[in-house]
């Protein structure tokens, strides 16, 4: 599963390249512009979120171009908050009739890599994909989704996170990028101020977390929304609904052997962690090691970080601004 898509005849990739490129640019000039969490880049916002211009391109490129199939199982999700879990437990319960826990590629690749993300790897010439094992994943809103994806009968799967241990998670994995860039890293404090005001990546979070909560609403045949604090507290009940939800449900005969408890040890935070590739390994994105996406994956690990004060007025902006809504966070 090297990859999902055949090359295109080079001339054809660089003009269409070239095209969306000068869409692109034409596009960003119009943007409103920031340096958030003490990057140099500029995040552009475009409909109401914030992205990175190398995200934001991706998102754009998918747009225009990608074409999902009904069959696809799409994983979505902002930045942090459980989507290396998912991954992991999608592609786990998706293959297990090929591999087991003692040959699943997830133990010498990363999730990220058996599982690519839609706006970097496949937002181009995406109609040769090989769809195999079709399952993808991104971080973008719902409303930025490409429209093949939400007119088509692909299944999307979302996982959601306390917004407390979800800004933990990514201010600790930025910092660790900026040391291992020689960056100074940004302040904690600042950080939250920025995260509070909706500006992270893919922000603000509630917007982001409200888009998939309502369509989930509006469409539950097609769209299962997850919780990491119930999923982290009833694993294997979870694991054999979102199998169930994709339409490889566990058999009698599995349950009886156990798969399901196989494949949550496998795919648990212990286990990942400590295996090599996610040890010692560069991810292909700017060269982040693998450990990185690998830190605690404890709930509630925000009490280390966040002094009284702070949690409550992050749980002050999430009471308001899902009031109404009838999700809970």
């Amino acid at each position: 599963m090297e990859s999902f898509f055949h090359s295109q005849p080079i001339s054809t990739e660089k003009e269409n390249g070239d095209l969306l490129s000068k869409s692109f640019q034409d596009i960003i000039s119009t943007l409103p512009k920031g340096n958030p969490w003490g990057f140099p880049d500029h995040f552009l916002q475009y409909h109401g979120f914030w992205h990175s211009s190398v995200f934001l391109q991706g998102i754009l490129s998918a747009q225009q171009q990608f074409q999902a199939q009904p069959a696809d199982i799409i994983l979505c999700s902002a930045p942090k908050t459980g989507t290396t879990w998912l991954k992991s437990l999608t592609y786990a319960t998706i293959t297990r009739t090929s591999y087991d826990d003692s040959t699943s590629p997830l133990l010498s690749k990363m999730p990220h890599d058996v599982v690519p993300f839609m706006e970097l790897d496949h937002a181009h010439f995406s109609t040769h994909r090989d769809l195999g094992i079709p399952v993808l994943a991104t971080h973008m809103p719902y409303s930025a989704l490409p429209k093949s994806v939400t007119d088509s009968g692909c299944k999307i799967v979302y996982i959601c996170r306390d917004p407390k241990d979800s800004f933990v998670s990514l201010y600790l994995f930025v910092s660790k990028y900026q040391k291992s860039e020689n960056m100074q890293t940004f302040n904690l404090d600042e950080a939250f101020e920025q995260f509070c005001q909706g500006v992270c990546w893919y922000g603000p979070y509630w917007d982001h977390v409200l888009e998939f909560w309502k369509a989930s609403l509006e469409h539950p045949d097609k769209i299962l929304f997850l919780k990491y604090e119930e999923m982290s507290d009833d694993t294997i009940l979870y694991v054999k609904r979102l199998a169930e939800f994709i339409g490889c449900p566990f058999s009698s005969e599995e349950e009886e052997k156990g798969v399901p408890e196989k494949i949550v040890k496998m795919c648990s935070f212990e286990n990942l962690s400590n295996l090599e590739v996610n040890k010692n390994g560069k991810h292909r994105v700017r060269g982040m090691e693998n450990a990185n996406y690998f830190r605690k994956g404890k709930v509630g690990d925000w009490e280390n970080w966040l002094t009284p004060e702070m949690a409550a007025r992050l749980d002050q902006i999430t009471m308001q601004k899902l009031s109404g809504s009838g999700l809970t966070l």
